[in-house]
């Protein structure tokens, strides 16, 4: 079932907004960054392949392939936790956030050129044979159709070759410029939003009627309740507990440290009654392992550079964790 809030689809509401943030983040990186090209100086060819082509055909490839598999990506969110059982629901949020920050630096840049390529590749084929009413197994493809592929491939490849050097340098400038930058600030707001979901299922647990295996919830549609005051609290502990970190008072870490004795708690307590009431049951193991890990690090460890070791490769594992599970969801996903 898909998620709502007010009627409105989540994950499809996700992909209508990175149908118009991809587009506008590809132009504010061409237009921010001084990108160059390898094989001339000259000034107006250099706007006119950086700063208005390039970022033209990358836009329109990431609109064409959010369009194209706009139902897949949207189905994928939602199939996401039949999929694998590593990120328990009640941190996907936590998850989501650090993924989506590691996306936006290192996978982003990486894929786009691809994504081109593969895209004017697709929109030229469907261009093609979009008369054709059916395909058989052993059906070739035209030579006009291959043709076709290839003449409109090499317009994204010719921006990717004239700026491939430099854009390969982009998560170099990405790490330096902006997570070096906000690293701190994306600690503070994973530390908050850690320690808020911990109280909020918390609560859920011992609301529920008894019912200790909070994450069962949702997953099994029979056991599904609605707890809108709870997601309310949580916001407003989250935006608590930030503004607390943000200007550093001592209570913080306590704080901290209280919602890492909470997730060990609700953790054991899901294991040991879940498993005797649910034949399909999810332990979240690694999912849980990682995310105490994180915190633990920073409210536990008295080692300035074991403490930054351990925050730094969590949350970087934590990230790696769930874009792993998307792609795999992604991609066996059935149609």
């Amino acid at each position: 079932m898909s998620k709502t809030v007010k009627g409105v689809v989540i994950p499809r509401l996700i992909v209508l907004l990175a149908v118009f943030l991809i587009p506008i983040s590809i132009f504010l990186i061409f237009s921010l960054i001084d990108f160059n090209l390898w094989y001339s100086n000259d000034a107006s060819l250099n706007f006119f392949v950086i700063k208005i082509l390039s970022p033209i055909v990358y836009s329109v490839s990431w609109l064409f392939f959010l369009i194209l598999f706009a139902n897949r990506f949207a189905n994928t969110m939602e199939s996401f936790d039949d999929k694998i059982s590593v990120v328990p629901s009640r941190l996907k949020f936590f998850y989501g956030i650090n993924a989506t920050y590691i996306l936006f630096i290192f996978v982003f840049p990486i894929i786009t050129p691809v994504i081109s390529i593969l895209s004017f590749a697709s929109f030229a084929w469907r261009l093609t044979t979009f008369r054709k009413e059916s395909w058989e197994e052993d059906t070739e493809t035209s030579f006009l159709t291959k043709l076709v592929m290839v003449l409109a491939s090499l317009l994204p490849i010719f921006c990717t070759v004239s700026i491939i050097p430099e854009f390969l340098e982009l998560p170099v400038f990405l790490w330096n410029n902006v997570w070096l930058y906000l690293i701190d600030y994306l600690f503070k707001i994973s530390y908050s939003l850690f320690t808020a979901l911990s109280i909020g299922s918390l609560i859920i647990m011992f609301s529920n009627s008894g019912i200790s295996e909070y994450e069962q919830l949702f997953t099994d549609t029979s056991q599904k309740k609605s707890f809108a005051n709870v997601k309310v609290l949580v916001v407003f502990l989250f935006g608590f507990f930030l503004f607390l970190d943000l200007y550093n008072y001592p209570i913080v870490e306590l704080i901290y440290t209280a919602g890492l004795v909470i997730v060990i708690f609700t953790y054991i307590i899901n294991l040991i009654r879940g498993r005797s009431k649910y034949g399909s049951f999810k332990s979240y193991f690694m999912g849980y392992l990682i995310a105490v890990v994180f915190i633990g690090s920073n409210v536990i460890l008295t080692s300035e550079e074991i403490s930054e070791f351990l925050r730094l490769w969590s949350l970087l594992i934590s990230a790696i964790l769930y874009i792993f599970v998307l792609f795999y969801t992604f991609i066996t996903l059935e149609d």
